[in-house]
């Protein structure tokens, strides 16, 4: 059994060398294995497997068919650029960090950085108690600096930056603040070509089955009804999320906070010594009719919602005169640092009711 490390040394390093934190020690992810991957697999062939049935529909039913050239070409334009798109989110949500919750040294105040700094005062606690480095503010599991809005995620073994959810489908990582606004513009990109495709379509099968003896070959009909079947349940499935997501967005919620009302314990005021809880309440510690009350706050208040427009841009606002590029290429990317957020300023006062009606329920 390996000896105990204690939490707190005084012993000093005479060699020399940087001991400081890097961003490595902070966020050490589970390795995956290849089995992780085989649902990005299986969604990259999802959306290049309608392709020779959408060019069969294409150059069979609208070129040589209907001979119309330009519908030809506007429908496989369409279609080209929104699966490239779609593509294009679909790296950056693969490929880009979720939302690293290290400390940059360049970040810090160089006079800070100067200065040597007493042992008296290093044990001293600050007088900011919103400080991402205060005791509270600390991951139980993997021993991090948590800031406001980041979460564990127990399958990659890491906190992540205003963490929405984890998604086996993108190279199994988690959707944090800086792939979220490329998730939904995924979303949004795979739901429009899921809907093109399910049109045209559609409209190729009802005059192929007003024109039956017009139609060229008995397979190119098999190949429209393949494409409208598909593009029907992708539609309504992956917009379903897109959907929920919009709301998400419009309300400034992530998935975390909106599928887990406990959360809200976090912000609470200090309820009385006499209810011996803790700072602040843990679940297993409420009564029933205190969990009530909680599941009933949390249908009505609204942490970060400070308007949908603020809300939105947020998620998809930019700074840069061009902008507007990253945004229609990738979904953008999210506003401020992912660390601090404002907070709607009527949330404290339904805190405040519901930290009363935890004290009178107990």
């Amino acid at each position: 059994m390996p000896r105990p490390q204690p939490l707190l040394s005084f012993e000093v390093d005479t060699s020399g060398q940087d001991t400081s934190l890097k961003h490595e020690d902070f966020d050490t992810e589970v390795q995956r294995s290849w089995y992780h991957y085989l649902p990005l697999c299986l969604l990259v062939f999802l959306m290049v497997a309608p392709y020779p049935s959408l060019l069969i529909v294409l150059v069979n039913h609208y070129l040589r068919t209907l001979d119309k050239p330009i519908a030809f070409v506007i429908h496989f334009l369409v279609t080209c650029t929104l699966n490239f798109l779609a593509f294009t989110s679909l790296l950056v949500c693969v490929t880009r960090d979720p939302g690293p919750v290290y400390f940059d040294a360049s970040d810090q105040d160089p006079i800070d950085q100067n200065e040597d700094m007493g042992l008296a005062e290093a044990l001293m606690t600050r007088g900011n108690t919103d400080d991402d480095c205060s005791p509270d503010k600390f991951c139980r599991k993997c021993w991090v600096p948590k800031p406001e809005r980041a979460h564990h995620c127990s399958i990659c073994g890491r906190c992540v930056l205003k963490m929405d959810h984890h998604c086996p489908w993108l190279g199994a990582k988690c959707i944090g603040h800086r792939t979220y606004p490329a998730f939904v513009h995924f979303l949004t990109c795979i739901t429009a070509y899921s809907a093109y495709v399910t049109t045209i379509s559609i409209s190729a099968v009802r005059w192929s089955f007003n024109n039956p003896l017009l139609v060229l070959d008995q397979a190119t009909p098999v190949h429209e009804l393949l494409l409208a079947a598909a593009g029907v349940i992708f539609t309504l499935v992956v917009g379903s999320f897109l959907v929920y997501h919009i709301y998400l967005i419009t309300t400034n919620q992530t998935t975390v906070e909106a599928l887990s009302p406990f959360l809200l314990l976090r912000y609470i005021p200090p309820l009385p010594v006499s209810m011996r809880l803790s700072d602040p309440p843990i679940e297993d510690e409420l009564s029933y009719n205190q969990r009530r009350a909680v599941r009933d706050a949390h249908r009505f208040v609204r942490m970060y919602d400070v308007g949908w427009r603020r809300n939105w841009a947020q998620v998809f606002g930019w700074s840069k005169p061009r902008g507007w590029i990253y945004l229609l290429l990738i979904g953008g990317t999210g506003n401020g640092d992912g660390r601090s957020f404002p907070r709607n300023p009527r949330s404290q006062g339904m805190l405040s009711q519901l930290a009363a009606r935890l004290e009178k329920e107990a």
